[in-house]
């Protein structure tokens, strides 16, 4: 009998990224292929890419640089690019890297499997939809069907593409307008996914505040799907991302402090806190209105947890701009944050501000003063739930420390805490007591367990 095939996937980019290589891991082994995590020894190779920064393109080229001399070994392997690089890019992948088998982007990921078949017979094909097909992005593959790296944690897509005109993005050129799934759709994968162990549900969207505009006009429905979901038993915790600070609406607020399984974190990106930088990035609005929603989010929600976005060297940011951004930042009092340097993208309004580009040195420095600012909110934040007894969902083994399990606080903070339980696996719910805070995670030690995994362990097959 045949082996069948083995494939392969490598994801660079963000969380919407990793949940579209979990469906397009489903669709593979729905048509029987096996999953292989050595990429440079599987039958299939498909690299689902990302082109929010400068350097997602050379960590495309370096990993299909790496995979050349093996197709010339292996002529029947196949290689396929997909996602928001592929989109943007199309043709050129080819011109630069001939050896690859097929190219297609964000909007026909279901097709992956087909077009290498195709390939097989046709040779290289480049297929990319310059528009989403709304009734099929609607009608997306549940995440029940997904292969998931965390058997007890799913993400859930609510919508695709984005209605905003932020001047540094390209995700409206690459994922298109937004599109909703509908309401009732997401509750059914909710209830299925609950069904399957699931108790973790991460919701995903370009702006999830703005979920379901396009399909009502009645308020806006993000409220109501956290409560609905947040009613499914077996879901106890729900997170989301990203909100835009403009649209967090105070119905968003008390849906998240009234719903017990929604958890107290909130990303809510900043970006910049000078007033004439956000008017130039178009974020819609100032340092002072971003301030008080999150002032809004902090009153009415016990505990919150708030983590955000920062852009350093934005075209024409000054000195005294980038202190704005440190006073704002200072007052925010951020529990982490994600910051970036600022990174031109081909086909965005910001790539057009050449003469503007703040040198490298310059935001070097910038960057550092600013790290050091977080670091001391976020060391301060840790510091505080000392002796607090938390409770921990449980990820496995730490990374670090095979003597240490790791987990997730309900605001989302990393806590390590020593193996004394052995029947305590990935899953499970604990409660664990905060010896020591860190900038970056938590120490701590287990006081009981509260349950045990809810989703099933699939045993190997044992051979006779």
């Amino acid at each position: 009998m045949p082996q069948p095939k083995t494939f392969a996937i490598r994801t660079f980019g963000c969380q919407m990224n990793e949940h579209d290589s979990e469906r397009l891991a489903g669709l593979f082994v729905s048509e029987g292929m096996v999953e292989e995590e050595d990429f440079t020894s599987a039958d299939v190779v498909i690299f689902n890419t990302c082109t929010i920064r400068e350097n997602a393109d050379l960590k495309l080229y370096s990993a299909l640089g790496q995979l050349k001399a093996e197709k010339e070994r292996r002529p029947d392997m196949q290689i396929a690019v997909g996602g928001c690089m592929a989109q943007k890019d199309r043709g050129e992948i080819l011109e630069r890297a001939s050896w690859v088998d097929v190219v297609f982007g964000t909007h026909n990921l279901a097709q992956a499997p087909a077009l290498l078949r195709r390939a097989s017979l046709e040779g290289a094909i480049v297929d990319v939809w310059d528009a989403p097909d709304p009734e099929a992005a609607r009608d997306m593959a549940p995440a029940l069907y997904a292969v998931r790296e965390l058997p007890w944690a799913a993400w859930m897509t609510i919508q695709t593409g984005c209605d905003n005109t932020c001047a540094y993005c390209i995700v409206p050129s690459v994922r298109g307008e937004e599109i909703s799934r509908p309401f009732d759709d997401l509750l059914s994968e909710g209830r299925m996914l609950a069904k399957s162990g699931v108790t973790e549900i991460t919701v995903l969207g370009q702006n999830v505040n703005s979920y379901g505009r396009d399909i009502t006009r009645r308020r806006p429905l993000f409220a109501d799907l956290l409560r609905a979901l947040g009613e499914i038993e077996g879901i106890e915790r729900i997170r989301f991302t990203s909100p835009h600070p403009k649209d967090l609406r105070p119905e968003t607020i008390a849906a998240m402090a009234e719903t017990v399984a929604v958890c107290p974190q909130l990303h809510l990106p900043l970006q910049s806190g000078s007033d004439r930088v956000l008017t130039a990035m178009r974020r819609g609005y100032s340092a002072e209105r971003y301030l008080q929603r999150l002032a809004d989010a902090r009153a009415g929600i016990d505990d919150l947890h708030v983590t955000t976005d920062l852009i350093v060297g934005f075209p024409g940011e000054t000195e005294s701009e980038f202190e704005e951004t440190l006073a704002v930042v200072a007052e925010a009092d951020f529990d982490s944050a994600y910051t970036f340097v600022f990174s031109p993208r081909e086909g965005t309004r910001a790539a057009d501000m050449a003469p503007d580009f703040v040198d490298d040195d310059i935001v070097a420095n910038r960057f550092v003063r600013l790290k050091e600012v977080l670091d001391r909110c976020a060391l301060r934040h840790h510091e505080a739930r000392e002796g607090l007894v938390e409770e921990v969902l449980v990820e496995g083994i730490s990374r670090r420390n095979d003597l240490m399990l790791s987990g997730r606080t309900r605001q989302g903070k990393l806590i390590h805490f020593p193996v004394t339980e052995a029947t305590l696996r990935p899953g499970a719910l604990a409660m664990v007591r905060v010896t020591h805070g860190a900038p970056y995670h938590l120490l701590g030690e287990l006081e009981s367990v509260q349950r045990a995994p809810r989703h099933k362990i699939r045993l190997p097959l044992m051979s006779s």
